[in-house]
């Protein structure tokens, strides 16, 4: 059900006037079953994955939370122990929850890994093997991708994580973790949400509000005129030059490159404004997507201003884990005292930075 088609318009007025007309108890259900029927319609068979993620997540985020409720049991009863038993209690609980999180990262990211990227790799792969051994042949791979399957695994494994770093206390309902996984306008393109930042939204009671909901529908009219006004119409003009690029000279070349950089700007960033007014409508407030990318005045800033949302996935969960993990703090005193200690401190930053740039590329 795309966002620009006079079906979901109809979906979002039924669900809007059934949500703000039942109790207010029962508001989140209305939101848990039109997410679904939502992604139902995308295709019943391809929920399975969403549901088999659900399902895994919640019990492993349950396994973690009572782990955490153990050890700070045992460390209250344990008041009088010294520091290096502490220090052996916290390794021994941290173990047995890094299994948990390992295995869990495994089996999403493996998910996401062989339905979405396995197919480009094996594309790619193909014509260099056949190089090397002639005759040689990559097996092709075709397979039918989830809806939103990159948003929701990232969620759910932002959700695993902070549960492994005690952040707060695991959802207990099954039904309101799928609604945090499933909220229907974020599932197609994200913003990437932390569970401690809109699950209480989802779950809390909302009534109507004329300024809240007048705010949304601009929100949403102003991602209407980015995706269809300005991105459909700069697709025609780029999508003529690059479909003939040997009728056009150098300097057409590169205007169409920096417009197919605004139409990809304008068409993301008015999906996001589409959610977002969506979320508003209900009381919801999604975080910000993009920050005036082209305003920036360097290229790192570029980077923090586009795609925030991932973009503060890969600092918090991959960026900083790795800076500061025991290999890269032994590898930063091993560069200090090789290159010295301005160049050993930024070499291990360098190559985590490197790390998240290759698997977000």
């Amino acid at each position: 059900m795309s966002f620009i088609s006079t079906v979901f318009v109809g979906f979002l007025l039924i669900t809007a006037s059934v949500y703000f007309l039942v109790p207010a108890r029962w508001q989140w259900i209305v939101l848990l079953s039109a997410s679904y029927v939502f992604y139902f319609a995308a295709g019943i068979e391809l929920a399975i994955f969403l549901l088999f993620t659900t399902i895994i997540v919640f019990v492993a985020g349950r396994m973690l939370g009572k782990l955490n409720q153990e050890y700070r049991v045992r460390l209250k009863s344990g008041r009088d122990i010294g520091k290096e038993e502490k220090k052996q209690l916290k390794e021994f609980f941290s173990k047995r929850k890094k299994r948990i999180v390992i295995v869990m990262l495994l089996i999403n990211f493996g998910i996401l890994f062989v339905l979405k990227y396995l197919p480009v790799f094996a594309d790619s792969m193909g014509a260099p093997l056949s190089s090397v051994w002639p005759g040689f042949e990559m097996p092709i791979f075709h397979f039918l991708l989830p809806l939103g399957i990159s948003f929701y695994t990232f969620q759910a494994m932002g959700y695993i994580i902070d549960l492994y770093r005690d952040k707060f206390q695991p959802e207990r309902n099954l039904a309101k973790f799928a609604l945090f996984l499933s909220f229907f306008p974020q599932i197609i393109q994200g913003p990437i949400s932390r569970y401690d930042e809109l699950a209480m939204q989802l779950y809390a009671p909302h009534q109507f509000d004329y300024k809240r909901v007048k705010f949304g529908l601009e929100l949403m009219l102003w991602g209407y005129f980015k995706k269809m006004v300005i991105a459909d119409h700069l697709a025609i003009l780029t999508g003529t030059v690059f479909g003939n690029p040997e009728q056009y000279q150098g300097l057409y070349l590169i205007v169409t490159a920096m417009l197919s950089w605004i139409e990809l700007y304008v068409d993301f960033s008015g999906g996001i404004d589409i959610t977002r007014g969506v979320a508003e409508i209900f009381g919801i407030v999604l975080p910000e997507n993009f920050n005036r990318p082209f305003f920036a005045r360097s290229l790192s800033e570029f980077w923090r201003r586009w795609h925030i949302t991932l973009n503060n996935w890969w600092r918090d969960y991959i960026f900083y884990p790795l800076t500061l993990s025991k290999a890269f703090v032994s590898l930063g005193k091993k560069c200090r005292r090789y290159f010295g200690n301005d160049a050993g401190k930024k070499i291990p930053a360098m190559i985590a930075l490197l790390v998240v740039r290759v698997i977000n590329s």
